[in-house]
C-alpha cells in the first residue's frame, strides 16, 4: 500500500513561489565549492576564507575518485592448453608424495599442486615423520624471487656445461684434500653418491656439520653402541616419562614425538602416562607435564646424578634443595615401579649427562627407548669441523664443496673459517641463494 504522506524540508516550501526552493531544485549544492580560491597561489591560499567543511568536501571527492581509478585491475586472459597434459585438469588439484630434508627438518609430505604449481605442503599420513610448521611454510621458498636462476662463477652467470667443465678440470688437478662439507643427509641414495665420488678421486674427506648440534648425544650413543646416531623413542609405550631439560614435544632430537606422546596421554582403563619435567626454561613439554619442577641449569646434572643413584640403588647423595630432591625421589620411585614402561630423556649438551641417561634407561630395561633402530637425523661432528678449519688455514685443503650449510653465518669461529676459505684453491657452494658462504666461494651451483 503506497503512502500519500509528504515530508516538508523547510517552511519555504509552503510558499507557492520561493527563490530558495527554486535554487534547491536547480542545484544539488546550495553553495559552490570554492576550489579555485582554495587552490590559488600561496598568498591567496594563506588569506583564503575556505571553511573546514569545504576543504573536507574537496578532499573526500578527490580520495573517492582516486580509489575508483585504482580499483580497475589488469586484464588477465585465460588461454587454454593446445595439448592438455593428461594429469592436469584446470581447477582440480593434484597431490604428490615426496620427502623433505633440509638438515634440520626431515619429513614425508604431500604436495598439493594446481596446474603444476605447488601451493600447499601437508603431512603424509602414511609416513612415520610428521610435517611441522616449518615444513608446511617451506612452500614459500619455492616462490622466493631471490633464488638463484643460474649457476655463477666468480660472480658471473655461466651455463651448467661451463660450470661442470671448469670444476672437473680443477678437481682433477687439485693439490691437497677434497672436502665435502654438508648437512646431515638421511638418504641412502645420497650416501651412495658420496661414496662413488670418494672412490673416484680418492683424497676425499666428508665432514658433516649440523647448525643445531646434537654432538654430545651423538658422541655418547656412538661410544656405547658403535653407531653415530640418536636413540629413538616410542612415547606411546611409556607409563612414566622423566625429562631433564629435553623439550621432546618441540624440536628436541629432530622432533616428531608429539603424536606418540599424545596416544599415551589418553586415559584407557583408568590409566595414562605420567610425565615429570625438570627444566630451567618453560617449554612445550613442561607445559604439558603432570608436574614441572623448575631447576637452574647447574642443577640439571645434579638431578640426573641423583636420579641415577635412586634408580640403581647406588650412592644418591646430592646437594639439591630439599624440595627438588624430594621431587627426584618421587620420580625415581615411579620409574622403578613402571619398569620397562619408564624412560628418561635429557637435552643437556654434555657427553657425561647423555651417557648417564642411556645407563638409566638400560637399568630400567626401557622398552620406550629403541637403540636397534636409531635415528639418523643428526650426524654432525663438531670435532671434525674444527679440524677442517685448522687444515684449511694450514693449506692442506685444495678443494671444498659445501652443500646445505652456511658456516660463515652459523659457526662460532666463522672468522677462522673465512680466512681458511681464502687459502683453498677451489670452493663450490651448492645453495639456492647467495648466502654469506656462497658469496665467498668461487662457484655457486
Amino acid at each position: 500500500m503506497s503512502s500519500n504522506k509528504k515530508y516538508w524540508q523547510s517552511v519555504e516550501e509552503l510558499k507557492e513561489s520561493s527563490s530558495i526552493v527554486e535554487a534547491h531544485q536547480q542545484k544539488e549544492f546550495a553553495e559552490e565549492i570554492p576550489t579555485d580560491e582554495f587552490l590559488g597561489d600561496k598568498e591567496t591560499l594563506e588569506s583564503s576564507n575556505t571553511s573546514r567543511r569545504d576543504f573536507l568536501k574537496y578532499v573526500g571527492f578527490s580520495t573517492a575518485a582516486a580509489s575508483l581509478a585504482a580499483c580497475e585491475g589488469p586484464v588477465l586472459k585465460s588461454i587454454p592448453y593446445v595439448v592438455q597434459p593428461e594429469r592436469i585438469v584446470p581447477g582440480v588439484a593434484n597431490f604428490y608424495a615426496t620427502t623433505m630434508a633440509d638438515g634440520f627438518d626431515f619429513a614425508g609430505v604431500l604436495v598439493k599442486t594446481r596446474e603444476g604449481r605447488p601451493i600447499k605442503i601437508e603431512h603424509n599420513a602414511m609416513a612415520k615423520t610428521g610435517a611441522n610448521a616449518r615444513v608446511q611454510a617451506s612452500v614459500l621458498s619455492l616462490y622466493d624471487n631471490k633464488r638463484l636462476q643460474r649457476p655463477e662463477a666468480n660472480g658471473q652467470v655461466v651455463s651448467w656445461e661451463q660450470l661442470d667443465k671448469e670444476v672437473k678440470e680443477k678437481l682433477n688437478n687439485v693439490s691437497g684434500d677434497i672436502v665435502l662439507l654438508t648437512q646431515t643427509f638421511a638418504s641412502p641414495s645420497t650416501s651412495r653418491l658420496i661414496n662413488d665420488f670418494s672412490q673416484k678421486y680418492g683424497n676425499v674427506r666428508h665432514v658433516v656439520y649440523d647448525t643445531v648440534s646434537e654432538d654430545a648425544a651423538l658422541d655418547a650413543f656412538q661410544a656405547r653402541y658403535g653407531t653415530r646416531a640418536l636413540p629413538n623413542y616410542d612415547f606411546s609405550k611409556a607409563e612414566t616419562i622423566v625429562s631433564v631439560g629435553a623439550d621432546f614435544l618441540g624440536d628436541w632430537a629432530g622432533g616428531g614425538y608429539d603424536a606418540a606422546y599424545a596416544k599415551g596421554r589418553i586415559p584407557k582403563n583408568g590409566k595414562m602416562s605420567r610425565h615429570v619435567q625438570f627444566e630451567s626454561n618453560f617449554s612445550l613439554s613442561g607445559g604439558s607435564a603432570d608436574r614441572r619442577v623448575p631447576v637452574t641449569p647447574s642443577q640439571q646434572k645434579m638431578v640426573l646424578a641423583a636420579l641415577y643413584g635412586y634408580v640403581t640403588g647406588g650412592s644418591a647423595s646430592s646437594n639439591l634443595p630439599a624440595a627438588i630432591d624430594d621431587a627426584v625421589v618421587k620420580a625415581a620411585r615411579q620409574l622403578r615401579k613402571s619398569g620397562s614402561g619408564a624412560v628418561v630423556v635429557t637435552g643437556i649438551p654434555d657427553v657425561d649427562a647423555q651417557s648417564l641417561v642411556l645407563s638409566i634407561n638400560e637399568a630400567l630395561g626401557s622398552a620406550v627407548m629403541d637403540t636397534e633402530n636409531p635415528r639418523m637425523l643428526r650426524q654432525g661432528n663438531a670435532a671434525q669441523v674444527k679440524q677442517l678449519v685448522a687444515d684449511m688455514n694450514a693449506g692442506q685443503v685444495g678443494a671444498i664443496l659445501i652443500a646445505g650449510v652456511n658456516p660463515v653465518y652459523s659457526l662460532p669461529f666463522a672468522e677462522e673459517f673465512v680466512e681458511g676459505l681464502k687459502k683453498v684453491d677451489l670452493s663450490v657452494a651448492f645453495s639456492m641463494k647467495k648466502d654469506e658462504t656462497a658469496l665467498l666461494c668461487n662457484y655457486i651451483a
